[in-house]
């Protein structure tokens, strides 16, 4: 008697994706992964090999209207090889949506990959002898579209900003608080007067001040080798100037204090920063940001957008997506 075929171990399993799918037939755009969970090795600037927990989205179109559906464990199988065998440089993106294209030859001609991260780098206070960790979130997206390969680096900043009108409004009551204390026509005591900057009294307002966030989204030029990840966030938050910190005492804190005194911004001045700064970059040949500031005085926040202005480049999308 032949054997049954749940004891036959080298029998072939039914796959239904590959099967004529005529009742319903149709192309699709993108079918694939979404928030696949995997280690992400990425090269810091001292030679280190750093690992981070990454989602990742991969997908390949469906160009056959008559096929069920994708082989999904390729997609996966290939992301697993790929990010865990080196750290994720431009070659290395270009590479995994090649392998997805030739494990789906006769179903898709276009591919893309999104790997989404937090990127840890340790950063010195500002006065003191200490240092800490700080996290940006990273997304590298990839899309290689009938031979035509395209990459995205997207990142964010945290920072803070200080209302430039809020700091006028300040410095008013500041003024009048001094004319009811010291009253025109006597002798100002110098010493007084010190005394009285050093209260309460005196400097009975302050202006209010906010955690911000830079987005940004670039095209960077095909000649690069590896991600900028910290060259950039080194220019942006050297344009804005008041970086959020890790590790403080009191003698950072002052210092902090009087970095956001010298840099009142509006998101409209931290937007023009941060423009200018990226527009200096030779690497980014387009770019997308969004300046937002999460109020203190509202319970709304207040953004800007700008783009680089390349001709069929970024449009500007205030929602916080980017398109071409």
């Amino acid at each position: 008697m032949p054997p049954s075929p749940l004891e036959n171990t080298a029998r072939v399993l039914p796959d239904v994706a590959v099967q004529p799918h005529l009742a319903q037939a149709g192309v699709l755009d993108w079918v694939g992964m979404g928030e696949i969970e995997m280690p992400v090795l990425m090269q810091a600037d001292d030679g280190r090999t750093l690992s981070s927990g990454a989602r990742v989205n991969a997908f390949v179109n469906l160009k056959r209207g008559d096929a069920r559906g994708i082989h999904m464990s390729r997609l996966y199988l290939h992301v697993d090889k790929a990010l865990s065998s080196e750290p994720v440089t431009p070659a290395s993106v270009r590479r995994l949506l090649k392998d997805f294209l030739e494990s789906h030859a006769d179903l898709s001609d276009r591919a893309m990959v999104r790997i989404s991260f937090e990127h840890l780098v340790r950063r010195q206070a500002l006065a003191s002898d200490n240092s800490g960790w700080k996290s940006y979130p990273v997304t590298i997206t990839g899309v290689m579209d009938r031979g035509h390969f395209a990459l995205e680096l997207g990142l964010e900043a945290k920072y803070s900003s200080t209302c430039p009108c809020s700091a006028a409004l300040a410095r008013q009551l500041i003024q009048e608080q001094f004319e009811a204390d010291f009253a025109a026509g006597k002798p100002v005591d110098r010493d007084a007067v010190l005394a009285w900057l050093g209260t309460e009294q005196g400097i009975r307002a302050t202006p209010h001040s906010q955690r911000s966030v830079a987005s940004v989204k670039l095209r960077l030029v095909p000649s690069f080798q590896s991600f900028p990840i910290v060259d950039v966030i080194d220019r942006i938050e050297g344009a804005l100037k008041t970086p959020v910190q890790t590790a403080v005492k009191r003698v950072d804190e002052q210092a902090f204090a009087l970095l956001n005194g010298q840099n009142l911004m509006f998101c409209e001045d931290a937007a023009r920063r941060i423009k200018a700064a990226l527009e200096q970059d030779e690497r980014i040949g387009d770019f997308w940001l969004r300046a937002a500031h999460l109020e203190s005085l509202h319970a709304h926040d207040a953004v800007a957008v700008a783009t680089k202005g390349v001709p069929g480049g970024y449009t500007s999308l205030p929602d916080g997506l980017a398109s071409r």
